[in-house]
């Protein structure tokens, strides 16, 4: 069956290496209102995204989470121009994790529809649970009642995106 969504959906790759390029603001409005859209627990709406564009900003998280991997050697947002930060509440619903995992994925699949690489990135829980991490959080006006759930890196991939590999067999059961 050919449909354009269903090809976006099997055609988004993670991208490891950015262009310094922005992307534009028509984009990201887009992306991030489209991210909104994702499913949650009793329609509750408890995740948070937190943009980032300022270089200074995206750089200091992204070092604050090679700290975490134990690599302050290491760019893991790639050079990417900015992050979107999924946040779960955790008072939002009992499906808070869960909802903002949907958050991201329809985030990182809204910015490959509009030609935007991207990188789902760990260790968003540790970065905002470390003191830091906290102070950061409170002066975005959250508390800690907000855990982090994804890094979503955006911008331009710097070469061709990877292939996706051959789906597995036994993936699906249909019984």
């Amino acid at each position: 069956m050919e449909n354009v969504v269903l090809d976006s959906l099997k055609t988004r790759r993670s991208v490891r290496k950015y262009l310094n390029k922005p992307v534009e603001q028509e984009k990201i409005d887009a992306i991030l209102e489209a991210a909104t859209y994702a499913p949650t627990g009793a329609g509750s709406q408890s995740p948070v995204i937190v943009f980032v564009q300022t270089p200074e900003l995206v750089k200091k998280i992204s070092k604050m989470n090679a700290h975490v991997a134990g690599r302050d050697d290491f760019d893991p947002f790639y050079g990417a121009p900015c992050v979107a930060i999924v946040f779960a509440n955790k008072k939002g619903s009992p499906s808070w994790f869960e909802d903002a995992c949907l958050v991201a994925g329809n985030l990182l699949n809204a910015a490959h529809a509009v030609g935007v690489d991207s990188c789902y990135i760990y260790r968003a829980k540790e970065v905002f649970s470390s003191d830091e991490g906290l102070e950061l959080l409170k002066s975005w006006g959250l508390d800690e009642n907000y855990v982090g759930v994804a890094n979503c890196i955006l911008g331009y991939g710097d070469g061709d995106a990877p292939v996706a590999k051959q789906r597995k067999e036994n993936y699906i059961l249909k019984v």
